[in-house]
């Protein structure tokens, strides 16, 4: 996907899964390596109550590289 393809797919209607996604992409995407923005693309073709689920704890992805993602963006390291 392109930049702008990105962005428009981290805007989700839900405001604070907006702010959490495109801070991410704004800062991380540039210095993250193919399998990170893998598995980003991949956690924006999820249905924001899933996303969201998985922000707030109360679920687990099943897939580890979306669960290191994950991770990454509930610590505020995006």
């Amino acid at each position: 996907m392109t930049p702008g393809q990105l962005r428009w797919r981290c805007r989700r209607g839900m405001k604070e899964l907006d702010l959490v996604l495109g801070s991410w992409l704004e800062r991380r995407w540039d210095g993250a390596d193919a399998g990170r923005r893998a598995a980003f693309e991949r956690l924006l073709e999820e249905q924001d109550p899933e996303i969201a689920a998985w922000l707030l704890g109360r679920q687990r992805p099943a897939d580890p590289s979306l669960a290191a993602l994950v991770d990454e963006l509930v610590s505020g390291r995006a």
